[in-house]
């Protein structure tokens, strides 16, 4: 029999037949008429084009207000733009994008609408700092529709907002331990460690000398130091 031979050579690869599932972008009905919604069909999304009572676009439970910098200066003057920052605050996680700073100036001191400077710099800060609603400036709906793409594909590990203690080093180490004893809080767990240099040092050193460095403390230190090695 023949062996079954192949073309080393051959430039044809296999591809996985891995179907990688759509994610869903809720997007209100009125950005029909945007750039958006097409480039995020471009970039492989699935649209679902509903009424939106608030936010223009929904993913992965962030809602996302997208304004022109020509929409954003008239719906701040109207104030349209402030009750649309108060809905937001219905969601945990929103965002305001102002899109267009490529084509269009923000601080137009010669626009017909006359609004300066100042005021609109004024007005971006009560967003973030008053309605605690994070800010983006995008190019164009192009590079708009790159941000939503961004959140849709980031993994909820990667979108936590927990804090994590950097790793500590040798010194900071004995510190957390010394100020796991009642009383023996940042001051007195340094005032330790100058003075005695290591866990050791201080752990076996007679009460009345860690008496001169931390007070009456001592007391309690020590007999919660016996009490664990007791346990122990």
């Amino acid at each position: 029999m023949t062996p079954k031979l192949y073309n080393i050579f051959s430039s044809e690869k296999k591809k996985k037949s891995r179907e990688i599932p759509k994610i869903k972008i809720l997007v209100d009905y009125r950005e029909k008429n945007s750039l958006v919604a097409s480039e995020l069909i471009a970039l492989g999304f699935e649209i679902e084009f509903r009424e939106l009572k608030v936010a223009d676009y929904i993913v992965r439970g962030v809602a996302i207000e997208r304004k022109t910098v020509a929409d954003f200066i008239s719906s701040m003057i109207d104030k349209r733009l402030l009750k649309q920052m108060e809905e937001l605050q219905q969601y945990e996680k929103k965002l305001l994008i102002i899109e267009g700073i490529d084509e269009q100036e923000i601080y137009n001191e010669n626009s017909e609408k006359g609004v300066g400077a100042n005021a609109i710099r004024g007005f971006l800060l009560s967003i973030v700092l008053k309605h605690k609603i994070p800010t983006l400036f995008s190019k164009n709906a192009e590079d708009t529709a790159k941000f939503i793409a961004r959140i849709a594909l980031k993994k909820e590990q990667e979108m936590s907002i927990r804090a994590i203690k950097k790793t500590l080093n040798k010194k900071e180490q004995m510190q957390f331990i010394l100020e796991g004893f009642p009383g023996i809080g940042p001051k007195n767990a340094k005032k330790l460690l100058e003075k005695l240099g290591n866990l050791q040092n201080i752990f076996s050193a007679p009460q009345e000398e860690l008496k001169k460095i931390i007070g009456k403390k001592a007391e309690v230190f020590r007999i919660l130091w016996e009490d664990h090695q007791d346990v122990a």
